[in-house]
Parts: C-alpha cells; sequence; structure tokens
C-alpha cells in the first residue's frame, strides 16, 4: 500500500474542522475476498481482495469499464458474485441490506412526490413526529431547509443530487455507495456537494465507497483510493492518504496525493500491467 502525507491541516473547510477532530459514530467493515463478477463469458471483475474498516471513506478510481459500478452492485447486494464473496460485518451480502444505502449517478426522484417525501420515503416504519424530524435535519445539511413543500422539477440538477444524497443519509446508512454522483454537475456546484457530503460523513461516519472519475475528488474525500484496471476489472494500487481534513486544493501535499493517483492511474493502463 503506496503512502501520501501532509505536514500541515489545509484551510479550505474550515467550518468543517471541528467534525473532523471529533470522535463520532462509524459504520460497518466491508471486506472482499476473491471477489468476481462475468456476464456471460465475459469476466468483469477478477479476485479482488480488499478490507475496509469500519467509517473509512474510499475513492475508487479507473478507466471506464473496468467494473467500478459492477462492484458497488455487488457490494449492494444488486447482483450476484461469480465467485468468492462480499462481506459487511462479517456478514455476507447476497441481497439488498437495510443497512446498506446507494446514490447513483441520477437522482432517481419521485416526480410526485415532494422533496421532502422523497427524502422520507424509506422511513415509513418510524412515528410521522421523528420522521419529520429526520428528513428537516437531513435537509438543513444539505442546504435545503426552505425547499421540502417543492417539487423535484422545480430543482436545478444539483439541487435534486442534494436531495438524493440527503435521502441515501436519513436512513442513518452504516455502509454507503456513491456511484459517480457528480459527474453530471458544474464544477461549482460539484465542490458545493463535495462539501456538504463531507460534513454528512464526519457527523455521522459511515463506511463509504465512492466511484470517481476525478482525480481532484478522490484526493479530496478520501481516506484511500482504489485504483482499478481494466480487461478484467482488478485492483492495481491501493494508495493510502493521511492529508489532514479539511483540504486544500492548492496544498502542497494535495498536490503530491493527485499525482500519486495519476500515476498509478497511467501505469495501470501501461501494456504491461494490463498483462498482469
Amino acid at each position: 500500500m503506496s503512502e501520501t502525507n501532509a505536514d500541515a491541516p489545509a484551510k479550505a473547510l474550515p467550518d468543517f474542522d471541528g467534525l473532523f477532530r471529533t470522535p463520532r459514530p462509524v459504520g460497518l467493515p466491508v471486506h472482499a475476498q476473491g471477489l468476481g463478477k462475468s456476464f456471460g463469458a465475459k469476466r468483469v471483475l477478477r479476485r479482488l481482495d480488499f478490507t475496509i474498516p469500519a467509517g473509512q471513506f474510499v475513492a475508487i478510481v479507473g478507466r471506464s469499464g473496468c467494473g467500478k459500478s459492477t462492484l458497488l452492485r455487488l457490494v449492494a447486494g444488486l447482483d450476484l458474485a461469480s465467485g468468492g464473496s462480499i462481506e459487511v460485518d462479517g456478514e455476507v451480502i447476497r441481497e439488498p441490506h437495510p443497512a446498506i444505502g446507494i446514490v447513483f449517478q441520477e437522482p432517481r426522484l419521485f416526480p410526485w412526490l415532494s422533496v421532502a417525501d422523497n427524502v422520507g420515503f424509506g422511513l415509513a416504519e418510524i412515528g410521522a413526529r421523528e420522521r419529520r424530524l429526520r428528513v428537516d435535519e437531513a435537509l438543513e445539511h444539505v442546504g435545503l431547509a426552505r425547499f421540502g413543500s417543492r417539487w423535484p422539477r422545480e430543482l436545478s440538477g444539483g439541487q435534486q443530487q442534494r436531495v438524493a444524497i440527503a435521502r441515501a443519509f436519513v436512513a442513518r446508512p452504516k455502509v454507503l455507495l456513491l456511484d459517480e454522483p457528480f459527474s453530471a454537475l458544474d464544477a461549482f456546484t460539484r465542490a458545493s456537494l463535495n462539501a456538504h457530503l463531507l460534513a454528512l460523513w464526519a457527523e455521522s461516519r459511515p463506511t463509504i465507497l465512492m466511484v470517481t472519475h476525478d482525480v481532484d475528488e478522490a484526493a479530496l474525500l478520501g481516506d484511500r483510493v482504489i485504483v482499478m484496471q481494466p480487461q478484467p476489472g482488478r485492483i492495481f494500487d491501493d494508495i493510502k492518504l493521511t492529508l489532514a481534513r479539511p483540504r486544500d486544493r492548492l496544498d502542497e501535499g494535495f498536490d503530491t496525493a493527485r499525482r500519486q493517483i495519476l500515476s498509478a492511474l497511467d501505469r495501470s493502463l501501461a501494456p504491461a500491467a494490463r498483462q498482469a
């Protein structure tokens, strides 16, 4: 495992400093052993082995087609492995699990429900008062406290994705899977949502696996970056980031981390690496 260090905390998100220093509840550990997936004769993933401690934020990067989204579907229980196993807190995952939440590339909101009802959709089993309190808190966390009565069609793309994130966190998942949730957004909206996501993670500390094609985003958010290579998809490098939080994109340590991830991506696509 590679490692990158920074000597001093960054100042990009000073409002979150207290959150990062305070001990918080954590999520559940995730463990994969010999994990593989094939679709007919096509092998998409080959023998993935990794352990993610409870509460860790892991970014997953790699060229399109290397099986990143397939990996998340296996962890979510939305698909079955062809070989090996995936476990969450020692329990083998073969179907959707109440402790695991997922946010897709598109918000996937129900157009016939208000923003508040979309966020609270999965909370039918708790009382109305508790459900309302949770929804209000979640919307406040993502900067949409006054938007609960609106319809999804009245929101921008960035606002709709905030609703999707609020819906995922309101269920208090122990493991949260994010499949390029900000890929369709402009740079300013993306930066804002990165900040909201970090604040939510810092408060409840679920275990997060996030697929992204944005190297800066991986370096900004991750405790660790898993670099995958294609044909078939497998782990090429596992980079541990010890940069202090909050992080500053202009900090020298951040630039070092970014270059290390880019280097691993470049090497993962070299002919010798692809034949390994």
